[in-house]
């Protein structure tokens, strides 16, 4: 049968049986068409969980051409050598196998004569990393044969075959560079033809290969990410989303395709995923409610089948980033509900984290604190990486401080006093220097003299102050080195976009809670945000804004 019309029959097949029936009415066949026949099987047969029906492979006309690939893989063309290589890797055939031993042997004799195409070394390539343990001499003599091919004429596919080869053959070693100074030079022309997972693989490949020196590249692969959301499966999402935090590239376009691909799509998408999409908004500091929302809808209905670290994927954010759901209710009776059945199952430092994020919202795991502040608990905290370090004593110490000035019904067991700390560290909220100095300006003008304000105040209760003022009983200002007769302390926190969520007037989770604390200790807190007085054109107006701001009740700045 001529082969144009053995393929036109064989793609309009739907089943395996039809395929046999079909070449048994043959006599004869070419090799190419038998790998077709291979390749078209694999297809129907072939879904994310595996081979479907595992019988096929003993079908007799499967196996006789089996035999035939075995004993004259001597005598087959490149391309059907390597066709039918790939489809029986995709049938998962035994690596062992005398037959998958015989094709192997024989690409590998074709390969080191040089005798193969740069379609027959994709080919190979992309069969070997299907292997669970590929033969990692042969990837690198593809990846050498390779070079030796005119690099500006390679296919997308055979780009990103190298890129995922260089992968596993170039982790740390650095004669390759040249090479992927190349691949990446000619990839940045022809990122507008990659399909959603090419971008993927090529973005997943830039992470693990560490090419951090390819701005040009990843800024342009994230904008055409960007417009493929909706198409990527979950494993792409994944790698893209990875990408993303690695290089810390920022694209609005991808953020508001997510917003509206993830409410669309979350019933649907594995857990994982939103985990990862839940961390880029994390790290991101990317409040988006449309995401947010979504994903407490979810946990609601999915909480009973969720891992304990895909629950806490799902829930530490929303403390971090400071934001309450409409459904906050149920979400968090929800989570106490699972918490009270599988309480055991989280990993101390998860669990730490876990119920930390809840106070940052004023979600009290009261129910869950006596067993946070045993010596037990706290003796596996200490056992598991990182152990009690500044942090992780930092949060203790801010669930004690919680339950003490919110909580004060607690009647539980407390945190020792050996592991509290004596100041919270401020890694992601410390005070905008250039901020702060404006403001401290304006102060001294409003006040007339640098000893009526203090900054960087540490205070008895762990938290720092931005800038301090003390008043006496008639409201009068007092000297800040005062410590007699000091009827009011004001609290100025010096807010800059560091202390918000990205492009939001939301404060963070510990910024909020840190102002919470201070008012509930006895200042007066006020706040001044970046948003308020980035436009104030001089000193003057400084001192004016700051005069409204901390003594709304007296007169006006004097000429």
């Amino acid at each position: 049968m001529d082969e144009q019309l053995f393929f036109k029959k064989l793609n309009n097949l739907c089943t395996s049986e039809e395929i046999f029936d079909f070449l048994s009415s043959l006599e004869v066949m070419s090799d190419t068409m038998a790998s077709g026949a291979l390749q078209r099987i694999s297809e129907l047969e072939v879904d994310d969980s595996g081979v479907k029906n595992p019988g096929v492979l003993e079908n007799e006309v499967f196996r006789a051409l089996c035999l035939q690939f075995e004993f004259e893989s001597s005598k087959l063309s490149s391309s059907g050598l390597l066709n039918a290589l790939q489809a029986l890797v995709t049938l998962q055939i035994d690596p062992q196998s005398t037959l998958m031993a015989s094709l192997l042997s024989e690409s590998e004799e074709r390969l080191g004569k040089g005798q193969l195409t740069v379609e027959n070394l994709c080919a190979l390539g992309e069969s070997l990393l299907e292997l669970e343990s590929p033969n990692c001499a042969m990837l690198e003599e593809i990846v050498n044969h390779m070079q030796e091919k005119d690099i500006e004429k390679w296919t997308p596919r055979e780009i990103v075959m190298v890129y995922k080869i260089l992968q596993v053959t170039a982790r740390e070693r650095k004669e390759y560079q040249n090479l992927l100074n190349r691949l990446n030079s000619v990839t940045l022309p022809a990122v507008s033809q990659l399909s959603p997972n090419f971008a993927s693989v090529i973005l997943n490949s830039l992470v693990v290969l560490c090419q951090t020196q390819t701005v040009a590249l990843v800024t342009a692969l994230c904008k055409h990410s960007a417009e493929h959301v909706p198409y990527f499966t979950d494993c792409e999402l994944v790698n893209v989303l990875d990408a993303f935090l690695y290089f810390g590239h920022r694209e609005q376009s991808f953020t508001e395709a997510l917003e509206t691909h993830v409410p669309k799509s979350i019933l649907t998408m594995h857990p994982q995923t939103v985990c990862k999409v839940m961390q880029y908004c994390c790290k991101k500091v990317i409040l988006s409610k449309p995401i947010f929302d979504a994903v407490a809808e979810s946990f609601i209905s999915n909480a009973d089948r969720l891992t304990s670290d895909q629950i806490a994927g799902y829930i530490i954010p929303f403390g971090t980033l400071n934001y309450l759901p409409p459904s906050a209710s149920s979400l968090f009776r929800k989570l106490e509900t699972v918490l009270h059945t599988r309480l055991s199952h989280f990993q101390p430092h998860t669990l730490l984290n876990l119920l930390h994020s809840c106070v940052l919202i004023q979600r009290y795991p009261l129910n869950f604190l006596p067993k946070i502040f045993s010596p037990y608990f706290l003796q596996k905290l200490q056992a598991q990486p990182p152990g009690l370090n500044r942090v992780v004593t930092s949060q203790l110490t801010q669930l004690f401080l919680t339950v003490t000035l919110e909580c004060p019904f607690y009647e539980g067991p407390k945190l020792h006093p050996k592991y509290q700390v004596k100041a919270f560290p401020t890694p992601h909220s410390s005070c905008d220097v250039h901020l702060l100095k404006r403001v401290k300006t304006g102060l001294l003008y409003l006040l007339k003299k640098r000893i009526y304000f203090a900054s960087q105040v540490s205070t008895p209760y762990f938290y720092a102050v931005d800038i301090e003022i003390k008043l006496d009983e008639e409201g009068f200002v007092l000297p800040v080195a005062q410590c007699e007769e000091v009827h009011k302390r004001i609290a100025l926190c010096v807010d800059g976009q560091n202390r918000f969520c990205a492009n939001s007037h939301n404060l963070l989770g510990e910024e909020a809670i840190k102002q919470r604390h201070l008012q509930l200790l006895g200042y007066e807190v006020v706040q001044i945000p970046f948003f308020e007085i980035e436009s104030l054109e001089n000193c003057r107006k400084m001192a004016e804004y700051l005069h409204k701001k901390i003594f709304p009740h007296t007169y006006g700045l004097r000429n």
